[in-house]
């Protein structure tokens, strides 16, 4: 589950409409690891099924980097829950279920919004569990620095291309100047952070 940090504050139609084109894109590129898909449930609110652990964690990631590739000016709060569903799973809308699992996870994103964080990790594997919310903690640490319109095409462009010297002959600066906003922005730290969330997520 996951909803729009301080929706209220934005302007609610613009904002919808960026949010529906967010969940139709994750929709479309991991339709092949959701049980049931992601939903719109109250406005600024989705949830879905997720077949294995990782592809959620991949699923959370991908959000992430779409909202800095597309210079997103809102943040999610998500919830990754291990729970049960007591009812039939509707793999066409993540409407009409019933279960613990999702009873949890509606609860752990209340307590989420009384915090800080933006990530949730509830698994019964204990040490995935442990090392998934550490990393989350470090990933948002730094993500959270970057701010939309001055921070998020240079940092689009080294996820996308991993090294300074092409995002330099790309902008037209010199590799100096990108090699010192590359250390700015944490680059390296998000690319090991992003790792280890990757391997936590595979134990």
């Amino acid at each position: 589950m996951a909803d729009i940090v301080n929706s209220r504050s934005q302007p609610s139609l613009e904002l919808l409409k960026s949010f529906k084109e967010l969940v139709l894109v994750v929709n479309t590129n991991f339709s092949n690891e959701l049980l049931s898909p992601l939903t719109i449930t109250l406005g600024d609110e989705y949830q879905a099924i997720v077949k294995e652990l990782n592809d959620a964690v991949r699923m959370l990631i991908f959000i992430e980097e779409y909202s800095i590739h597309h210079k997103l000016d809102f943040k999610l709060r998500h919830v990754l829950k291990e729970g049960e569903v007591e009812t039939e799973i509707n793999e066409q809308i993540a409407h009409g279920m019933l279960g613990s699992g999702l009873t949890e996870a509606r609860a752990a994103l209340l307590g989420l919004k009384k915090t800080d964080n933006r990530f949730s990790v509830e698994i019964e594997k204990k040490l995935s569990n442990d090392l998934l919310n550490h990393a989350f903690q470090l990933f948002q640490s730094i993500i959270d620095e970057w701010r939309p319109k001055m921070d998020f095409e240079m940092v689009s462009r080294f996820i996308k291309e991993g090294d300074y010297k092409l995002v330099a002959a790309q902008l037209g600066k010199t590799r100096s100047q990108v090699w010192k906003r590359e250390k700015t922005l944490k680059m390296s730290n998000y690319h090991h952070i992003k790792s280890i969330l990757e391997i936590a997520s595979n134990q």
